[in-house]
């Protein structure tokens, strides 16, 4: 008899502060589903015989979190072309047949948070600003690339990283200095950090907005804390914001459908069950 029980999960270093566990179970109790969805702490030396142990293990799949999204890619069977593009995966699917497939919904995840925040959100309204150059920041600047944005202005602390990507990705990407960054606001229409500062235990984000304009809607990757300090000041100054939440929540959709079979839905009750967990 077929096992119709599902099992998946997310593997990363460390990895007990993910809210997915939250997501994925509440869907699989919302829709009378058999399975779980569980933590996996791996340590980067261990990830290789991780990832071999999915299909061994009867796995329908996991997630992928820092700081395993780059070395899990090198070990699929199937790399999704998207993905290949962003260099990273932070969904692996297991085929009936064990082969392990590497997606990546950071990117669609991104844009659909802008979207639930501000349902007439064009990517080409103006320059995006985007603080960082790491996966998250790739993910970021490939789909608004793809969505069809004109014009992407890309700082990093490190500028040759920066560079490095404007190089990859093609004229639409500017490099600033870090030194630049508060100039880098003029006129821009979305500002987005992809950087941990503001997250819970890091330093807030070094930047002055007084050159943001008013209409400029900006967004923060990071979901711990939901406001951070960035976010906090753009609020009082009056724009529209969109925290790191939106985004979690909205990759996980295609890789719950991939592994249980439902779309799942974004509802209130997910929302509120997520905010207790703060």
């Amino acid at each position: 008899m077929a096992n119709n029980f599902v099992m998946a999960g997310v593997m990363g270093w460390p990895v007990g502060h993910s809210r997915s566990p939250v997501i994925h179970n509440h869907w699989i109790r919302q829709y009378g589903l058999q399975g779980a969805y569980g933590l996996f702490p791996v340590q980067p030396g261990k990830l290789e015989d991780a990832i071999r142990g999915l299909p061994a293990l009867g796995l329908a799949g996991c997630n992928v979190t820092i700081p395993h999204k780059v070395d899990a890619m090198k070990l699929m069977d199937v790399v999704d072309p998207l993905a290949r593009r962003m260099g990273a995966i932070n969904t692996i699917v297991v085929a009936p047949d064990g082969a392990l497939h590497g997606f990546n919904n950071d990117g669609y995840g991104y844009i659909q948070s802008l979207r639930d925040a501000s349902p007439n959100w064009q990517a080409n309204a103006g320059p995006a600003t985007v603080l960082g150059a790491g996966g998250a920041a790739r993910a970021v600047v490939l789909s608004l690339l793809d969505q069809g944005a004109s014009e992407i202005r890309l700082i990093n602390r490190t500028k040759s990283k920066a560079q490095d990507m404007a190089d990859e990705f093609g004229a639409a990407v500017h490099v600033f200095d870090w030194a630049e960054r508060h100039e880098a606001l003029t006129g821009c229409a979305l500002l987005i950090n992809t950087t941990n500062q503001g997250m819970h235990g890091q330093p807030a984000l070094d930047i002055q907005l007084d050159r943001l304009p008013q209409s400029t809607l900006v967004s923060d990757a990071v979901y711990i804390p939901l406001e951070t300090p960035l976010l906090k000041e753009a609020r009082l100054r009056g724009n529209a914001t969109v925290n790191g939440l939106g985004m979690l929540l909205n990759q996980a959709r295609p890789a719950f459908k991939a592994w249980f079979g439902v779309m799942p839905d974004i509802t209130d009750e997910l929302r509120t069950a997520i905010m207790a967990t703060f």
